[in-house]
């Protein structure tokens, strides 16, 4: 799908990734954008910046997520691209999660895309036409050390942007999901050493260039966007031999202790900072 001239909604749209986006989509052309984030400071100067709409809303809230598409429905008369892209880290490890960690990440690392779906597929099918860029992350095809709640949370958002495009991509839909390991976030950059260490692995790339990938990917009707290109030579290791990978990643676990005098605990209750924050 070109971009140009097209009706466009993303959310965690004030930092980040989401910011990068708003102003790739706005140097293409798009005819409108809203722009969703609970940091309303940053998101009015954004669409300040770019001519967008600014909207406030907790996208793991199902009746914000309705209020937005009938909201944003009204506005721009239709919505072409929905940019589901906020996220959150969440708490580190297992032992210390409560349930309540775990009901908030999965609603806004999961739920979100799929009342984001649910909501506006009635719009893009009766258009004839829509498309879905789901942010995940690198950690939902191989897995987070030290995240338990980050790595299943965005397994699940990976797999729900497959089912959708499986059944809906026949029929006009079309989604993309991105999954980048590290980005120059302030969130990111602002982390522990060990963290830094960690999602650096690959290196750091630049929200502007992850932005422009993404765009790429819409008009190219590319499923999987992989910024990191190692990404998909580890998945190929890990599906060709699922315990060498294992082992490959508990000696990566060994390494971080061995080099980091608190990474013991951190990777017990390491909190990975999101990188569409």
């Amino acid at each position: 799908m070109k971009v140009e001239n097209k009706r466009v909604v993303i959310t965690g749209s004030a930092n980040g990734i989401g910011s990068s986006l708003a102003r790739a989509f706005r140097e293409r052309n798009a005819k409108s954008i809203v722009l969703v984030d609970l940091d309303e400071s940053n998101n009015e100067k954004l669409a300040n910046e770019i001519n967008g709409i600014p909207y406030r809303a907790n996208v793991g809230n199902e009746d914000e997520i309705i209020n937005l598409i009938e909201f944003a429905n009204q506005k721009m008369n239709g919505i072409d691209i929905f940019c589901s892209n906020a996220g959150i880290s969440g708490t580190g490890g297992l032992l210390n999660a409560s349930n309540d960690d775990w009901n908030n990440i999965w609603n806004i690392n999961v739920m979100s895309h799929i009342h984001a779906a649910k909501h506006s597929l009635p719009i893009m099918l009766e258009q004839g036409e829509g498309y879905f860029m789901n942010t995940a992350s690198a950690a939902g095809l191989l897995t987070q050390l030290g995240a338990a709640g980050y790595s299943v949370t965005k397994s699940a958002a990976v797999s729900f942007a497959e089912w959708l495009k499986i059944t809906y991509g026949e029929r006009g839909i079309g989604v993309s999901c991105l999954c980048p390991q590290g980005v120059r976030t302030p969130m990111v950059e602002d982390a522990p050493e060990i963290v830094g260490s960690l999602v650096s692995i690959d290196g750091l790339l630049e929200p502007d260039d992850v932005a422009n990938e993404v765009i790429k990917a819409i008009e190219s009707d590319q499923f999987l966007i992989t910024p990191h290109p190692e990404v998909l030579e580890y998945m190929k290791i890990k599906a060709s031999d699922p315990d060498r990978w294992i082992n490959g990643m508990q000696s990566l676990t060994k390494q971080l202790i061995d080099a980091f005098p608190d990474a013991k605990n951190m990777l017990r209750d390491l909190e990975y900072e999101d990188e569409s924050d």
